[in-house]
C-alpha cells in the first residue's frame, strides 16, 4: 500500500512539472494578447474538463506530459496561421519566442529553486561510496591491475575530466568508448606513500555484466567503509559468531591486506591462502601461501608417504590428494626443506611469483621455521596438516565512534584514513607469536573466522524454499539471454556465487551529508544533461540507457521512498532535464518554435503552413517512436527486476 502511495506522489510529481511548464508558455501567452483555446494536462482521453475565462481546462487520462493550445498554431481553413492575428503566428517572432522560452525558463527557475531549498535545509544524506575518489576493487585480468593499480588508489582523472566519483564510472561505461585516460595516484596502505600514475587503457566489456554491453577498463567499484551493521542476535550461526566483533565495528585490514570494499573483502575470503607466522632466523614475520590441494602437487612417493603419516597421526579422515597443504616439503617440526613442484606450470609461476604491492607475501625459503597457522600456535607439521583442512579469515577492526559518524562529502575522503597506522603494524606481526595481544588503541584483532557458503547455513524451511525459488528464477532469467556465450559466462557466474565462502556480516556504508550550493547542483546536471545528449546524438550513447515516462517514474517513485529531500532533488533534475531538452531547435520541441522565430526575423517573410508541415511531421513520427522504444526499455527493465 505504501509503494502504491509513493508512485502515486510521483505521477503527481511529474504532473506538477507538466503544469508549470505549459503555465509559463500560458502566462506569457496571454499578457502577449494570444488566444488561449485549450489547456491540457496530460494525453490521451479527457478525464475531467472545465471553462474558464473563454479556456478549455482538461486532465487527460495520460499524465505524461501535456500541451496548452495556442490559437493559430494549427491552419485554420484556407488561412495560413499568421493570418490570424490574435494567434500564436499572428504575432511579431520576438513575441513567440518569449512563449516558447517560458515553459523551459519556468524549468530552470523550479529546479533553482529546489536546489536553493535543499542547500538552505542542510543537504541530503548519501553513501560515502556515492562521492568517493577511492577505488574499491579492481578487475585481476584486466591491463591496469597489471600496471599495478589496487584498491584504496585515487582516481583524480577519468577521460579528461575532473573525477566526482563512480558516476562518472558509470556514465563511462555507457559511452561506446574504444579507450579510456585515467590519472591519479597509488597508495601505499601502511605508509602512506603516494606514486603518480597516468593511463589510457583500452576498453572491453565488463564481465560483470551479462546482459549489457557495459564497457570498463577494470575499476570495478568505488571504496566504501565497512561497518558491522547488526547486533548480537544476529550473530547466531553465521561464521562471525564468536569473533568478538560488536556493532558499529569498522573492518580494515583482512588477511594481509586493507580492506575497501566488499567485492575485496569477498575475493579475500576466497581466496585458498593461509596466513602464516614464521621464523627465519632471528627474524619472525608473517606471510600468505597457497593452500592447495595434493592433487594438484607434483609430489614423491616418500613425501606423499610422510603427510600419509601426519595424516594418520591427526586422524584425518578421507583420501589424501583431496587434503590441502602448502607447496613446501618440510621437516616434522615445520622447518622448509624444499618448494613442491605444481602440475600445472602456470599456477606454480602464479603462486611463487613475486607479488605486487603485498606487504605480507614473502615466499618461503629453506630453514624458515613456521610457528603459527592463521593465528594459532603449531609445532609439528601434522598440526599444520590439520590447521590447513579449514580456512580461516584474520580480521581487524576498527572501534572508533568518531570515525564513522556523519560527515561532509567534502572531507570524507580526507578521513579514510584516520586510523593509527603504527597500532595497525603493532597488531599484525605480534599475529601468532608468544606475545600476541588483541587490540591496539582503538584497533581489535578478532578471533580466527571460518567461512561459509550460503548452502552451509542453517535455514528454516521456508527461508530454504524462498531460496530455491530465487535460484530458479535467476536461471530462467538466464536461459533467457540469447547470446550463448554471455549465457555461459552467466551461468558460470551464478555457479561460482553458490559456492562462494562468505562471513556473514551485514555491512553498511559511511552516511555523508552532500549539500553543495544551488550553483554547483545546476552546473552538475547541465554538465550530466549536456554529456547525455552529446553521446545520444553522437552515437556513443545507446538510447536503451535512457529513461522514459515510466522510467522517470520508477525513479521519483524510488526517491519518494528514501525521503522528501531526495525526491524533490530528483523533481528538479528532471525539470531542469525538461528545460534543457524543450530548447533543442527540433520541430514540435519549444526549441523548433524558437527556430522558426528566429529564421522568420532573419528571411523577414513568415513561414508557410506546408512548409512548416513538411518540417514538422518527420519529427512527430521520429519522438513517438523514440517514446515507444524508451517505454519499451523501461518497462522491460522494471519487469527484469519484478522476475
Amino acid at each position: 500500500m505504501e509503494s502504491i502511495f509513493y508512485a502515486l506522489l510521483a505521477i503527481l510529481g511529474l504532473g506538477l512539472l507538466v503544469f508549470i511548464h505549459e503555465l509559463g508558455h500560458y502566462w506569457i501567452a496571454r499578457r502577449e494578447g494570444m488566444r488561449i483555446e485549450a489547456f491540457s494536462i496530460g494525453f490521451g482521453k479527457p478525464i475531467y474538463t472545465w471553462e474558464h475565462d473563454g479556456v478549455k481546462w482538461m486532465i487527460c487520462i495520460l499524465p505524461f506530459g501535456g500541451y496548452v493550445r495556442i490559437a493559430g498554431m494549427q491552419q485554420e481553413g484556407s488561412r495560413e496561421p499568421y493570418e490570424i492575428s490574435d494567434g500564436f503566428y499572428g504575432k511579431k517572432p520576438w513575441q513567440r519566442i518569449k512563449v516558447a522560452l517560458a515553459g523551459p525558463l519556468v524549468n530552470v527557475a523550479f529546479a533553482i529553486v529546489v536546489f536553493t531549498v535543499l542547500w538552505a535545509a542542510g543537504g541530503r544524506s548519501k553513501q560515502f561510496q556515492e562521492f568517493t575518489s577511492r577505488i574499491g576493487w579492481v578487475d585481476p585480468q584486466s591491463a591496469l591491475y597489471q600496471l599495478g593499480v589496487r584498491p584504496g588508489d585515487v582516481i583524480e582523472r577519468y577521460d579528461n575530466r575532473p573525477f566526482h566519483g563512480f558516476k562518472d564510472l558509470l556514465v563511462a561505461s555507457l559511452m561506446d568508448d574504444k579507450t579510456t585516460r585515467i590519472e591519479g595516484y597509488k597508495i601505499d596502505a601502511f605508509s602512506g606513500k603516494k606514486t603518480d600514475f597516468d593511463y589510457t587503457l583500452k576498453t572491453y566489456e565488463n564481465p560483470q555484466m551479462t546482459k549489457d554491453k557495459l564497457l570498463t577498463i577494470g575499476v570495478f567499484s568505488p571504496a566504501s567503509y565497512l561497518i558491522y551493521d547488526g547486533r548480537e542476535a544476529d550473530l547466531a550461526g553465521s561464521p562471525i559468531e564468536g569473533s568478538g566483533i560488536e556493532p558499529e565495528d569498522r573492518i580494515l585490514w583482512a588477511d594481509g591486506e586493507m580492506v575497501f570494499s566488499i567485492q575485496q573483502l569477498s575475493a579475500l575470503t576466497n581466496q585458498s591462502t593461509a596466513f602464516l607466522t614464521v621464523q627465519r632466523g632471528d627474524q619472525i614475520f608473517q606471510t600468505k601461501v597457497p593452500r592447495i590441494q595434493l592433487e594438484d602437487l607434483k609430489m614423491t612417493s616418500p613425501e606423499r608417504a610422510e603427510i600419509g603419516d601426519w595424516q594418520y597421526e591427526t586422524g584425518l579422515k578421507g583420501k589424501l590428494q583431496d587434503l590441502y597443504f602448502i607447496p613446501y616439503n618440510l621437516s616434522p617440526h615445520n622447518v622448509v626443506e624444499s618448494r613442491i613442484e605444481f602440475l600445472d606450470p602456470g599456477e606454480q609461476e602464479a603462486a611463487f611469483q613475486k607479488c605486487k604491492r603485498c606487504t605480507y607475501f614473502t615466499p618461503l625459503e629453506e630453514g624458515d621455521r613456521i610457528i603459527a597457522a592463521d593465528g594459532t600456535p603449531i609445532q609439528f607439521s601434522h598440526q599444520l596438516l590439520q590447521a590447513l583442512q579449514t580456512r580461516h579469515v584474520i580480521v581487524i577492526v576498527e572501534r572508533n565512534p568518531s570515525s564513522i559518524e556523519k560527515t561532509l562529502w567534502t572531507q570524507a575522503d580526507g578521513q579514510y584514513d584516520n586510523f593509527n597506522r603504527t597500532e595497525l603494524s603493532s597488531l599484525i606481526v605480534s599475529i601468532g607469536t608468544a606475545r600476541q595481544i588483541d587490540h591496539s588503541g582503538s584497533l581489535h584483532l578478532l578471533k580466527p573466522i571460518v567461512p561459509k557458503s550460503k548452502s552451509e547455513f542453517s535455514l528454516s524451511p521456508q527461508q530454504q524454499a524462498a531460496l530455491s525459488k530465487e535460484l530458479a528464477a535467476m536461471k530462467k532469467e538466464i536461459e533467457a539471454i540469447r547470446d550463448p556465450a554471455k549465457r555461459s559466462a552467466a551461468l558460470k557466474l551464478l555457479e561460482n556465487a553458490q559456492r562462494r565462502l562468505i562471513l556473514g556480516l551485514p555491512l553498511r556504508d559511511r552516511e555523508v551529508t552532500y549539500n553543495p550550493n544551488p550553483i554547483q547542483q545546476f552546473q552538475a546536471v547541465v554538465v550530466d544533461t549536456w554529456r547525455t545528449l552529446t553521446g545520444l546524438f553522437s552515437g556513443m550513447l545507446n538510447p536503451k540507457y535512457m529513461s522514459g515516462p515510466v522510467g522517470i517514474v520508477h525513479v521519483v517513485h524510488q526517491s519518494w521512498m528514501v525521503g522528501v529531500k531526495e525526491a524533490l532533488f530528483w523533481m528538479a533534475v528532471i525539470s531542469l532535464n525538461l528545460g534543457i531538452v524543450n530548447l533543442l531547435p527540433i520541430p514540435v520541441l519549444d526549441g523548433g518554435h524558437i527556430t522558426f522565430s528566429i529564421l522568420e526575423a532573419i528571411r523577414k517573410r513568415p513561414l508557410r503552413a506546408k512548409t512548416m508541415e513538411r518540417l514538422i511531421i518527420p519529427f512527430v513520427g521520429l519522438l513517438i517512436a523514440f517514446f515507444i522504444y524508451i517505454t519499451y526499455q523501461d518497462l522491460a527493465r522494471l519487469l527484469s527486476k519484478f522476475l
